[in-house]
């Protein structure tokens, strides 16, 4: 897709207009006379987030026109203006659209930030402009070849921003729904270095000996019982060479989770091959940070596997090791991301000398039945870089909520036989949580749970059904708050 700015726009070239209209539903240039009618009937008032379609005759010929509404300045919300957006755009796709006009006259009335409009439209266009049909035979690709737009100053900054951020996050889209038969950890790993390449990022891939080699034996337990072998996929960025600051971004990479021995029923692992939307995350947060040369310094790691049954797999009452050398009771195989995990981040602190470390994951279903499928659940012992993160999530229009700590959970997770239980108990989101924090040395962490937030049952906004790209946004825009 590409975006042009033109003030003297050519409305001949176009098939369809997005049109902005505040609560005055003032818009004589595209017939006052309907909007007037709409409004008495109470059909379109122009509130933030109605949208009203309709074919118009304009000088310029035959248009396919939705009207969005943008509310007032003291009504406008980001997140609903986006939604709207996102459903005109789709309804005029629908409508073989192929040169569409975007004309945003009335926004800088309620909402004049320059930069963020032009950032959050070519990213809200690129993710609207998504869905997962790489498998089917007969693929219907988008008509839509250029977006136009008019009436107000957009940044180019700004729009190759979130056209870069719209790209990462379809990329994460992709790689989360990718069927597991084909997104092996071996095809993750070979995917990640081709994007790294193309992205201007580092790419080193340890296969199970140097895994071995690294004593990593709580990855490995989980990643035992397949045949497919472990790829431990390590990400190295240097924006900033003067700088020794490095934020570490570790991500779940579990490309399918049968539950283990523990196994999950049948509807539980349909989706399962969605378990690995934090690595996911971080690999497009890579890339993004990189196509944007941001002047910061970033390692992302990836412990991929696959969590399945035979002869070789973990079993519920083993006792096992790790990086840490903390040994660990396993109480239940299904709780095997946090072990994968917790030998990431041993290795990220350990060998790659961060300073900060965040991990995101497909963790918990107790985060789901927490906070829904609207937020990811956050915790963290650090006040400070908890705050950065969650500017970050608000700026990236993700929601997010930070969970609890009481020292009541922490000692739910000893266990007499071992230094650790797998699996604490409720509440599960927190004392999950809590298995990855007894791994982090004296540094800063965050830790996200996306089990809620990273796979759409049905089409929502800029969603499309199926993967979400949670976290790319978030944590591009940690690491650029942390470049300045």
């Amino acid at each position: 897709m590409e975006f042009k700015f033109n003030e003297k726009w050519d409305a001949t070239l176009l098939e369809g207009i997005i049109v902005m209209v505040d609560e005055s539903c003032e818009r004589p240039d595209y017939d006052q006379a309907l909007l007037d009618h709409i409004s008495k009937k109470e059909i379109f008032s122009g509130k933030i987030g109605e949208t009203y379609a309709s074919a118009l005759k304009m000088n310029s010929g035959l248009k396919e026109i939705v009207f969005v509404g943008i509310g007032t300045a003291e009504t406008f919300k980001k997140e609903k203006w986006v939604k709207a957006l996102a459903g005109a755009f789709k309804q005029l796709k629908k409508k073989k659209v192929t040169n569409l006009g975007v004309d945003l006259t009335p926004l800088k009335n309620v909402f004049d930030q320059e930069r963020v409009v032009s950032r959050l439209i070519s990213e809200s266009l690129i993710l609207s402009d998504y869905k997962f049909d790489d498998y089917l035979s007969e693929r219907k690709d988008s008509t839509v070849a250029s977006v136009y737009f008019k009436g107000l100053h957009l940044r180019d900054s700004a729009l190759e921003e979130g056209q870069v951020l719209g790209e990462a996050t379809l990329f994460a889209r992709k790689l989360t729904n990718m069927p597991a038969n084909i997104l092996t950890p071996t095809k993750l790993a070979e995917m990640t270095v081709d994007y790294g390449q193309k992205s201007g990022f580092e790419v080193e891939i340890k296969d199970v000996e140097s895994i071995q080699d690294l004593k990593m034996e709580a990855y490995l337990s989980v990643a035992k019982g397949s045949s497919e072998a472990p790829q431990l996929i390590v990400m190295r960025y240097t924006g900033n060479p003067k700088s020794s600051q490095r934020l570490g971004l570790v991500g779940k990479g579990l490309t399918y989770d049968s539950g283990g021995l523990s196994i999950k029923p049948t509807n539980g692992m349909v989706t399962m091959k969605d378990d690995m939307s934090g690595a996911s995350a971080v690999i497009g947060t890579m890339g993004a940070i990189a196509q944007m040369k941001l002047p910061v310094n970033v390692t992302a790691v990836v412990a991929a596997c696959e969590n399945m049954i035979s002869g070789h797999s973990y079993k519920p009452g083993d006792i096992i090791s790790s990086m840490a050398g903390k040994s660990i009771f396993i109480g239940n195989t299904d709780a095997e991301g946090r072990l994968t995990l917790v030998d990431a981040v041993t290795y990220i602190q350990k060998h790659e000398e961060v300073d900060k470390v965040v991990d995101i994951a497909t963790l918990t279903g107790a985060a789901v039945a927490s906070l829904g499928t609207e937020a990811s659940a956050i915790i963290s012992t650090d006040d400070t870089f908890y705050t950065l993160v969650e500017k970050a999530f608000e700026k990236a229009l993700e929601n997010q909520w930070r969970l609890p700590i009481f020292d009541a959970y922490r000692e739910k997770l000893k266990h007499e036989e071992a230094d650790l239980n797998n699996s604490a108990g409720t509440p599960g989101a927190i004392t999950a949580g809590l298995f990855i924090e007894a791994f982090v040395e004296d540094k800063p962490w965050v830790h996200i749970d996306i089990a809620g937030t990273a796979f759409k049952e049905k089409e929502d906004g800029i969603y499309s059904k199926g993967g979400t790209g949670a976290g790319v946004r978030p944590l591009y825009f940690l690491a650029k708050k942390l470049s300045k």
